[in-house]
């Protein structure tokens, strides 16, 4: 850096430290921060392009971003500004399509941050883990084998008194063997369903006739049964607020819809195929 270049920097520093606080807070969104050929670009629009950056730029400082975001806006109006950059059909649609997505994106925020208080949260944790039905959970092992003649086999060895923990160590072909089999807890939905529905129908202490799935013949001891127990609120805190907000938009949606003048049948007549035919923005 040149030396009369420092020296402007320097000064530059020294200005902005001298100028009285409230100068920075009279910033509004309407106010102009450049000019291109008469165009304002204004605090609003530097603002506007910030909120729409990646995550990992947004925790970067305001002082790092500014210049890149400026010149990015600059950039883009000359552009805009530039021969035969008229409005097209094209980009007209666009910006419909863009506006009507932003109206409507607010408009779902609104509903969304109503739909979410402490109390609807904490009722709602209540009609369905409190006093809801929780299910059950179960505890089971089994053996894995490849063909119904090798698991049902087994099946009379652990009935007749083997050790089904030690059978599964030497018998099972699945990657619980070394473990004797154990599967540990699993509720509803955890399993595949031939596997689940046979646990299902079964008792504690009592072993399995084969079962097939797509890993092969199973033989299946269940160990141990248990209500589910309800999660701490905070656990489940983030999922509950996420479908109080997505049943009352859906809900919002649903009744604007049904209130609306909505006329679509012209378009049940139409050729589909249009959809593929972006020609038509280029008129």
């Amino acid at each position: 850096m040149s030396e009369t270049r420092k020296i402007l920097a320097a000064a530059a520093m020294a200005l902005s430290a001298a100028l009285p606080a409230q100068a920075q807070e009279e910033l509004a969104v309407d106010s102009v921060v450049a000019t291109v050929n008469g165009t304002d670009i204004t605090v609003g629009h530097m603002l506007m392009v910030r909120a729409g950056l990646p995550e990992q730029y947004q925790q970067l400082p305001d002082a790092a971003l500014w210049d890149g975001i400026l010149n990015q806006i600059i950039q883009q109006e000359v552009l805009s500004q530039s021969e035969g950059q008229a409005e097209t059909l094209r980009t007209r649609i666009a910006l419909e399509n863009e506006e009507r997505s932003l109206r409507a994106a607010e408009a779902i925020t609104k509903v969304a941050e109503a739909a979410v208080t402490d109390e609807l949260i904490q009722k709602a944790y209540e009609d369905e883990y409190v006093n809801g039905e929780l299910g059950m959970e179960y505890n089971a092992s089994h053996i894995l084998v490849e063909t119904e003649e090798e698991a049902t086999a087994i099946a009379a060895e652990v009935r007749d008194g083997a050790d089904f923990a030690e059978t599964a160590k030497t018998k099972s072909t699945g990657p619980s063997g070394p473990n004797g089999g154990s599967l540990g807890w699993f509720s509803e939905g955890m399993m595949v369903a031939p596997f689940q529905e046979a646990v299902e129908t079964m008792e504690p202490g009592a072993v399995s006739d084969p079962v097939q799935t797509q890993f092969g013949w199973h033989v299946i001891k269940l160990n141990e049964t248990r209500n589910m127990e309800a999660p701490a609120l905070d656990a489940v805190r983030g999922e509950i607020a996420q479908k109080l907000q997505a049943e009352a938009v859906q809900a919002h949606i649903d009744g604007l819809v049904e209130g609306a003048e909505v006329d679509s049948k012209a378009a049940e007549t139409l050729d589909t195929s249009v959809l593929s035919n972006f020609q038509l923005l280029d008129q």
